[in-house]
């Protein structure tokens, strides 16, 4: 928080107490004065009161000056403060976060608006007013803060040969490059959604293939046939940049993705003449020849310099399932945050 820069503003003064004694009218006889006196003193005691020292606070009587020209007032009563979150939300709320952490292995993917929802669906009241959720978000943040639940070191998840510790996952959060690890096991999950229809190829093939040739790699592909896919999958690292190679087996086309709508030509190359090498050690002549080369232009782009492998993962999630490219930047945060949730889950929110 930054500091304040303006500069305290002196309260205004209630109607002085001392007003009620400024004078009194000299033409009274002394019955009349005492009885004045003894209305100045009841009127001092209900003034008293409103301000919290004495005399009766609930009174809410106009009080005037009479002849001394003071201005009437109607004493304000303070509201009362609706409590945000009760005892019993408050410890369902905590319930909440630990069985995220549990979970998840930290808050990363959990959304206040995750929270909220489910606060309204156990308690069937709305959550979302501003000084409830601002309060939830409060409580999640002092959460985090607390010693042993910002994250959880041991936290693993295993799928396959695939294991991501919370080292591999914390790259899903904020705008952290994604490594390998997470681009490859969900690389996996996309591919195990459609087992039968794609292929993906594991992140390092790539380079191997780029430094070694087709013999780096020959044996990579020993237990598939490839050319029984609809769809190759194949990641791009280049230095700090991740692209996508895909394969459309039965067009023999090959595109390349890139979210910086950058031309690479090298890449497509490669991999037309790793197909062609395949096909001729597989003995698939038919697709030795009709190879054709594209660059997918119109495809959502990066604003930034850090969620290239977040575009790459969501191009190969919707070729795969072949749906439409419906995502731009300002839904990275988001997408992220369910990517995250996928790999603990194991499996694709489809």
């Amino acid at each position: 928080m930054g500091m304040q820069g303006h500069r305290r503003v002196r309260r205004w003064r209630q109607h002085s107490t001392y007003g009620v004694r400024q004078r009194r009218d000299p033409g009274l006889n002394n019955s009349q004065a005492e009885v004045q006196r003894k209305d100045e003193s009841e009127t001092e005691s209900r003034l008293f009161g409103l301000n919290g020292y004495r005399g009766d606070s609930q009174s809410s009587s106009l009080v005037s000056t009479g002849d001394s020209g003071g201005q009437d007032f109607t004493p304000m009563r303070p509201k009362p403060v609706e409590m945000a979150l009760t005892e019993e939300h408050m410890t369902c709320l905590h319930g909440i976060l630990d069985e995220s952490l549990q979970q998840y292995g930290s808050l990363i993917p959990i959304h206040i608006d995750d929270v909220v929802e489910k606060l309204q669906d156990i308690f069937k009241e709305n959550f979302s007013q501003p000084h409830r959720k601002a309060t939830v978000q409060s409580v999640i943040q002092a959460y985090q803060r607390s010693p042993g639940t910002a994250m959880v070191r041991g936290f693993r998840v295993n799928y396959k040969r695939h294991i991501l510790t919370m080292d591999d996952l914390s790259t899903l959060y904020g705008q952290n490059w994604l490594n390998d690890q997470v681009m490859n096991m969900y690389g996996d999950l996309v591919m195990d959604s459609v087992p039968e229809k794609v292929h993906f190829f594991n992140s390092f093939f790539y380079d191997k293939l780029r430094t070694k040739g087709y013999d780096g790699v020959k044996r990579w592909t020993k237990n598939v046939d490839i050319f029984q896919k609809d769809l190759l999958l194949i990641p791009i690292h280049l230095e700090v940049h991740w692209s996508l190679v895909s394969v459309d087996i039965k067009r023999k086309a090959v595109t390349y993705f890139d979210s910086q709508r950058t031309l690479n030509n090298r890449c497509p190359k490669h991999i037309a003449k790793y197909l062609l090498a395949e096909a001729f050690m597989k003995q698939r002549r038919d697709f030795m020849t009709g190879w054709k080369g594209y660059f997918k232009m119109n495809v959502a782009r990066q604003n930034n310099d850090s969620d290239c492998g977040a575009f790459v993962l969501q191009y190969c999630k919707c070729l795969a399932l072949g749906q439409p490219f419906s995502f731009s930047q300002m839904d990275m945060p988001k997408l992220r945050r369910l990517m995250y949730k996928e790999l603990c889950h194991c499996r694709l929110s489809l």
